[in-house]
């Protein structure tokens, strides 16, 4: 089991784009040469900031609630695995219902496979690849009580995505954690289009 008492931190001030974590997933035993991890450009047009984005690992996740076949499942130490292969039917729910976008059913296999914190690794007390490799610390995988003395900014692991409220076990660090985050997709979609009409 992942000992409760570490978290998995990101921090995307501190990302530089350099996607080491993306190559040190693929390395994970349990990974099978895929990188879990993706990579996003926060606003291509604007800035060159990116961010690494992971599973959550969400206490209620919503990628379980609307698999059908029951193939996700979320361990006693809050880490929410892989489909699992015998019950995986390739539907793509949890593609479509994940409010991060981290899912990804995979052609060929046509299992979905997704961060699971390097499970391998973290259930026997060591750090996941991403965090073994990142040079800025943009990821971390520390005990929950030293990150205070780390970061100047604040783990956030309570999000509102259009009305529902997602509360998660990994934490994004930002300035001000009283603030609510707010992630809501149609909005997302509605600037995009209305950005694009103005071309």
């Amino acid at each position: 089991m992942v000992p409760q008492d570490y978290g998995f931190f990101i921090d995307p001030q501190r990302c530089i784009g350099c996607r080491s974590c993306v190559g040190a997933c693929a390395e994970c035993g349990t990974h099978r040469g895929r990188s879990m991890i993706h990579l996003d450009e926060m606003d291509r047009f604007d800035s060159p900031q990116t961010v690494p984005t992971v599973c959550m690992h969400c206490e209620d996740p919503i990628c379980a609630q609307v698999c059908p076949s029951d193939a996700i499942k979320r361990s006693e130490d809050g880490v929410v695995h892989a489909a699992q292969k015998p019950r995986c039917i390739g539907c793509q729910n949890c593609e479509l219902s994940c409010p991060f976008g981290v899912p990804i059913v995979f052609s060929g296999l046509e299992q979905m496979l997704k961060c699971d914190l390097c499970y391998d690794r973290t259930s026997v007390g060591h750090k996941p690849m991403c965090a073994t490799v990142c040079p800025s610390q943009a990821l971390l995988f520390v005990r929950k009580d030293e990150v205070a003395n780390m970061r100047h900014n604040k783990p956030l692991r309570d999000f509102l995505i259009g009305s529902v409220r997602v509360k998660t076990r990994n934490a994004i660090m930002v300035p001000d954690p009283d603030t609510p985050l707010h992630l809501d997709a149609a909005l997302l979609i509605h600037d995009s289009q209305s950005f694009a009409g103005g071309l």
